[in-house]
């Protein structure tokens, strides 16, 4: 569960500690006091998106931190080959530049492997999701989660793929006639005018050296003559290949009174050697030079040519010979048309056998699962104050496509004598709320989340619907916690912990700050939530009436 969050420069909240209980937690305060904020700075804990514009006026970071304790054996821990702990502390610091840093136990990590971990240790079910279930696109999905057919999905995933891919190349092959023709003839140009050329790998390159040192070659000569003059020597003076020689003999002389000299001589044996191999090869490399002005020539035609081809074919002759093979074997699928398609054809049927077969089952577990789908979210809106509402998954057969062979609606009646319909026909705010919360309270027996967020869920719910769904929810935090962000009383009375947004002013700057509340201090905020501004010996006798402790 979640222990502990501290946040530090989120909009108007400053600086602020707040510690959560096991079961039911509540979060009550007036309008704009900064609820929704702290939801925002879980949601950012989670790994969710978070924006630069949340950071505090005047600060150039933002920091949330949060501590988990009791967290179960997660499957994140053998995702991420990291060894499980049963406390941990979540940190995240957000920057004016973009820039996010994560950390697990003091562990850098990326944003996705925090959201990747956040996913099982906490839900959210914000006050707009219930407005997902107007979106028929989304329904399938939401069935798939309750099903958990995750390897049956990435099994038809990957033979769906195929399909695409055979439809993409069987498209590619059956081009118009006339626009074939026209892309034969460009196609063989292209390639006429590059085996003209009879480009080599790294032949451009190698030219380009080459034209640099014929340029160059004056300067070359005079350099490597000197350098020559200076190894082999002359008339004048010896060079350093002869004195290096001398030095080696004078040292060799006097061997016979000093044996600790022998390493050196071998080292000088060495020098002489390694000298000589070098002025050798500075003399074969000056007598090969060559300032050939028809060679140069020759090397310019050539490289004109190159830099032309460039143009249109890449930037080196590598990439020009890419472009050769791969329009050679464009131009061997046009001529070879009719054949290529007959095999494609055939490999498209294969990948849809393949692929319809997996959607068939596919399609017999989403049915299965969503008989008992119905069952338990119709138990749920029971209890939800909603006793006489049907709820139905229709499913409707389709074409093979990226979910299948289904496409799938909710239908819901909600009075005795109404057919059934699409949510967004007959389901008014409050009924699409209890919906949602249905959804999600039998959503959450599918996995091992240890907490629930429900910011403002209450959203058109008021009366005996208000009180069912405030009992739900505190029948859903005996098995696990749940932080409730609420507007009505009946919700907040009902909470075993309840927690006070409030709002100030100091020295022309806002601050929110947290303060957890006694008996004597719930009975207060009843009495303003039933009354508003306007505290009475009435609303303050209610308010303790309706206390649940």
């Amino acid at each position: 569960m979640l222990q502990l969050l501290h946040i530090e420069n989120i909009a108007v909240i400053e600086q602020a500690d707040i510690s959560f209980d096991s079961g039911f937690n509540v979060l009550s305060g007036e309008t704009g006091a900064g609820k929704s904020i702290i939801i925002d700075a879980i949601s950012a804990i989670l790994g969710e998106r978070a924006y630069r514009e949340s950071i505090r006026t005047g600060c150039d970071k933002a920091f949330v931190s949060a501590v988990f304790a009791g967290v179960p054996e997660l499957p994140w821990f053998e995702q991420m080959h990291v060894p499980y702990e049963p406390e941990l502390t979540l940190q995240r610091e957000i920057f004016l530049d973009g820039r996010n840093v994560c950390r697990v136990n003091g562990q850098g990590v990326s944003v996705s492997v925090l959201r990747a971990l956040g996913q099982q240790l906490i839900t959210v079910h914000g006050q707009h999701d219930s407005q997902q279930l107007f979106d028929e696109e989304r329904h399938i999905a939401l069935l798939d989660s309750f099903a958990r057919d995750e390897s049956l999905l990435a099994e038809y995933y990957a033979a769906y793929e195929k399909v695409r891919a055979c439809r993409q190349k069987l498209e590619h092959l059956s081009v118009d006639e006339n626009e074939k023709a026209r892309r034969q003839e460009m196609l063989q140009y292209q390639i006429r005018e590059l085996e003209r050329a009879a480009l080599k790998p790294g032949e451009d390159e190698a030219l380009e050296q080459r034209q640099k040192r014929l340029m160059n070659a004056e300067k070359l000569v005079k350099g490597l003559n000197e350098c020559a003059g200076r190894l082999f020597g002359d008339e004048d003076a010896d060079g350093a290949c002869e004195l290096l020689s001398l030095a080696l003999r004078s040292l060799g002389g006097v061997l016979r009174y000093d044996d600790s000299l022998s390493p050196l001589n071998d080292r000088l044996r060495d020098l002489s050697l390694q000298l000589d191999d070098a002025a050798e090869s500075l003399r074969d490399y000056r007598d090969r030079l060559s300032d050939s002005d028809e060679e140069l020539d020759e090397i310019g035609a050539r490289l004109d040519l190159i830099h032309k081809l460039r143009r249109k074919y890449g930037a080196t002759c590598v990439d020009m010979l890419q472009f050769l093979e791969n329009a050679k074997k464009e131009l061997d699928d046009i001529v070879f048309a009719d054949e290529k398609i007959k095999q494609a054809e055939k490999l498209l049927a294969a990948a849809t056998a393949a692929a319809e077969e997996i959607a068939l089952r596919l399609r017999k577990v989403r049915r299965a699962a969503a008989e008992e789908m119905q069952t338990q979210i119709s138990r749920e809106l029971t209890e939800l104050n909603m006793p006489k509402v049907r709820f139905l998954c229709e499913f409707t057969e389709t074409a093979l496509g990226p979910n299948g062979m289904d496409s799938l609606r909710f239908l819901m009646s909600a009075n005795v004598g109404e057919s059934l319909k699409p949510l967004s026909k007959v389901a008014s705010g409050g009924e699409l709320a209890r919906i949602m919360l249905a959804l999600k309270n039998v959503m959450a027996r599918q996995d091992a989340v240890g907490t629930m967020i429900f910011d403002e869920v209450d959203a058109g719910v008021s009366g005996r619907a208000a009180q069912k769904v405030a009992e739900k929810l505190r029948r859903v935090s005996e098995g696990r916690q749940v932080l409730c962000v609420t507007h009505l009383p009946q919700i907040a009375a009902l909470a075993e912990h309840h927690l006070l947004i409030s709002k100030s002013e100091r020295q022309g700057r806002t601050y929110t700050e947290v303060t957890p509340l006694d008996r004597s201090g719930r009975i207060q905020e009843l009495a303003r939530m039933i009354g508003g501004a306007e505290i009475t010996d009435t609303t303050l006798k209610s308010a303790e009436e309706m206390l649940y402790l």
